[in-house]
């Protein structure tokens, strides 16, 4: 669930236009709605430049700057240059680091114990997962329904949030027994 990092980490995989970042946002307004801080990480498999081409940033980044921060009132990010693809571990522990309750994850098929598949007939009517694999499988299709694993609609994100908040959540409570808040 978290890798020892002390938040879960739930992966949301499929193919490419299943509608993984449709489910992504309704569990991020579920879960932000019921008070938990989320975490997101989009995986992408090619190289791909997170700062904006010509921005003072990018340009100290091409001038050689590992580090590059930009901050504003409302919003602070820093681009770091990597030698290597980050772990889900180092991705949450930095989430958590954070103040983050959960890191919801996007694309990484190959990592992570909690995946979440999201299989729209319209794409394809094979799931990319084996069953033992899933916590719970989000599906238009009524003929893929594996044993044992949890089926929802494409539009059950809400409920779907509802199960990853009794099964993850539970120990991120305050003493009150409400979600923590944005301190």
């Amino acid at each position: 669930m978290s890798g020892g990092t002390g938040i879960p980490v739930v992966s949301v995989v499929g193919k490419s236009d299943s509608g993984k970042t449709t489910l992504m946002e309704g569990l991020i307004r579920a879960l932000t709605s019921r008070g938990w801080r989320v975490a997101t990480c989009k995986h992408h498999v090619h190289e791909v430049d997170i700062d904006q081409p010509g921005k003072d940033s990018w340009r100290h980044a091409r001038a050689g700057s590992r580090v590059t921060m930009i901050s504003s009132p409302t919003q602070f990010a820093v681009v770091r240059a990597v030698d290597a693809e980050r772990s889900l571990d180092e991705i949450a522990a930095e989430a958590g680091a954070g103040g983050c309750d959960v890191l919801l994850t996007e694309g990484f098929k190959r990592a992570g114990n909690v995946r979440i598949e999201v299989s729209r007939m319209a794409r394809s009517d094979e799931m990319i997962s084996e069953p033992e694999e899933l916590f719970a499988l989000v599906t238009d299709n009524p003929d893929l329904h594996p044993e044992g694993v949890p089926l929802f609609g494409l539009g059950d994100a809400t409920a779907l949030a509802v199960l990853i908040e009794e099964c993850f959540l539970g120990d991120a409570r305050d003493v009150q027994g409400e979600p923590r808040d944005g301190d």
